[in-house]
């Protein structure tokens, strides 16, 4: 068993119609989740760049895809599957790190959020950084939420006023974990800048020694707690 996890191109369209049949099946076991696209809507996420493949040789193991929303402030990976025969071997954490990773790249300033009712999705979206937000706090764009129409579930979103489901919203801010970077560079003192300041400051001291006058070949004077040779 070989499996790769790549980013799909155009030479895996030919999977676009097993995919697709992967996630319905996925979505009616589970009685919930997932939204079937078209066959024409996978095709065009794969000629985008915007999809995620998962392959043991030649045989179909598993997808995602990434959707832009809100021009491009929210993105969301989507369409999350593991055919079941390749279940509990990591496939799924390997192709949401790399949607992740392919989100970050293409749009590094977007938000990442996803809906999901399962419990190893939340999982690995915790393990990246994503926190549960409420409905709310996700994309207002009217098109992503008409995805979940073909949802089973789409009646309980429609009785809450787009306000509550079955799924959960997840959602990592880049900003949020900018700030959070920064904020415990500053507790630990920045040691690394730190040190490079002090360095930069006895050279400095060094150079202004040697343009001294009096200064000669041969004498020894201390910069800094540095001992230089002249």
């Amino acid at each position: 068993m070989k499996i790769e996890v790549l980013v799909a191109s155009e030479k895996h369209l030919s999977y676009v119609t097993v995919i697709n049949d992967a996630i319905d099946n996925a979505a009616k076991a589970r009685g919930t989740g997932i939204a079937r696209r078209t066959n024409e809507y996978i095709t065009g996420k794969i000629r985008d760049g915007k999809a995620i493949i998962a392959l043991n040789r030649e045989e179909f193991v598993g997808f995602c895809y990434i959707e832009c929303w809100g021009h491009q402030k929210f993105v969301a990976n989507s369409g999350l599957i593991v055919v079941p025969a390749y279940r509990g071997l990591g496939v799924a954490k390997r192709i949401k790190k790399a949607a992740f990773d392919l989100s970050r790249r293409r749009f590094p300033r977007a938000k990442l959020f996803g809906l999901t009712t399962g419990e190893q999705v939340m999982r690995i979206n915790t393990s990246l950084g994503y926190v549960p937000v409420t409905f709310a706090k996700l994309t207002d764009d009217e098109e992503f939420w008409a995805g979940c129409k073909s949802c089973v579930n789409y009646d309980i979103l429609q009785r809450t006023n787009m306000t509550k489901c079955l799924c959960t919203g997840m959602i990592y801010d880049p900003e949020v974990h900018a700030r959070v970077r920064d904020a415990a560079g500053e507790k630990s003192g920045n040691l690394p800048g730190r040190i490079f300041r002090k360095l930069r400051r006895v050279v400095s001291v060094m150079l202004a020694a040697f343009k001294a006058p009096g200064n000669h070949p041969g004498g020894k004077q201390e910069y800094g707690g540095v001992v230089c040779r002249l």
